[in-house]
């Protein structure tokens, strides 16, 4: 029993520290001093006021002080919005670690704190592309439908890629090879480099074919939204066809949790038993191992499908 108080004690020590560095953020100490010392410093100040100034000065100081925790509480709820939903996981094993008695839910947590964070901006990557391609599309309708109205292909992209997102950093470099009769495919093709445009390659062909041959630009735009419609719509139905796949896997992995939670509602204590004995702790690790193995195998299958 004092072995396992004193892991307790050591795991609220670990959480309070945890919990105070991300209150904290990164100002360091003298930050984190001056959070925790905060109502005592405007109490002094408050009081301090008070006592030279009268009851006027006190009220002053008193609204300083409210002024000043409000502005505290503003930038400790801003640092809290900027860590991320990945810290989560920190919140969770530490609320694991005080039920099971254990330090090595919160270190699981702290560990998953990478991993969440790259499959979060795997997430924004994706999103990025796909509204990117989805800009790329609409430069190439609208540049069309500029050329129809009779404007010369240049002053036309000038036109068309004011307002879209399609050219990404790349727009001042293109908008000016256009402007001032540079190499304009050229420009497009520097602009493809980027996620989701890879469309503009086919708006470089069309260019190069039409300025340079003298075929006509509206026709061979027209190709090509169609083209990358196509395939934006074949990407979207495949990636409804495996999101039953990816959910599944998904599913298959939050299993474990599920038993750990009906043991518990049954009285069983399994918490106690993977954290505190040498059969559980080896269940636990070659668990982990296994789930982490099918988890990844899993979603490698439906990735390449993704790819292929």
């Amino acid at each position: 029993m004092t072995g396992i108080g004193a892991v307790g004690t050591g795991t609220g020590l670990a959480c309070a520290g945890a919990a105070a560095w991300l209150l904290g953020g990164r100002n360091g100490g003298p930050g984190r001093a001056r959070w925790l010392f905060a109502d005592s410093s405007d109490s002094s100040a408050s009081s301090a006021s008070s006592g030279g100034s009268g009851g006027g000065g006190g009220g002053a100081g008193t609204v300083g002080a409210e002024g000043r925790s409000a502005a505290r509480w503003r930038q400790a709820q801003a640092r809290v919005r900027g860590l991320g939903p990945e810290w989560w996981s920190v919140a969770v094993g530490a609320l694991l670690a005080l039920l099971g008695m254990s330090v090595l839910p919160l270190l699981a947590g702290v560990l998953g704190v990478p991993a969440l964070r790259k499959a979060r901006v795997a997430r924004t990557v994706q999103r990025d592309r796909e509204r990117r391609g989805e800009a790329v599309i609409a430069l190439c309708a609208v540049l069309a439908g500029e050329v129809r109205a009779g404007r010369q292909p240049g002053e036309a992209l000038r036109h068309a890629a004011q307002d879209s997102g399609g050219l990404g950093g790349a727009r001042a470099a293109v908008l000016a090879a256009a402007r001032f009769g540079g190499d304009v495919p050229g420009a497009l093709t520097e602009a493809a480099r980027g996620p989701g445009a890879e469309g503009l390659l086919g708006l470089a062909a069309c260019w190069r074919v039409a300025v340079d041959r003298g075929a006509g630009l509206a026709a061979g735009l027209d190709r090509l939204e169609a083209a990358l419609r196509a395939e934006r719509d074949q990407r979207a139905d495949l990636r409804a066809q495996l999101a039953g796949a990816r959910s599944t896997a998904v599913m298959l992995a939050g299993l474990p949790v599920l038993g750990l939670l009906l043991g518990t509602a049954l009285g069983a204590d399994p918490l106690h038993v993977v954290l505190h004995t040498g059969p559980g702790l080896m269940c636990l690790l070659a668990g982990v191992v296994l789930e982490v193995a099918g988890l990844w195998w899993a979603l490698r299958i439906v990735r390449g499908a993704e790819e292929t």
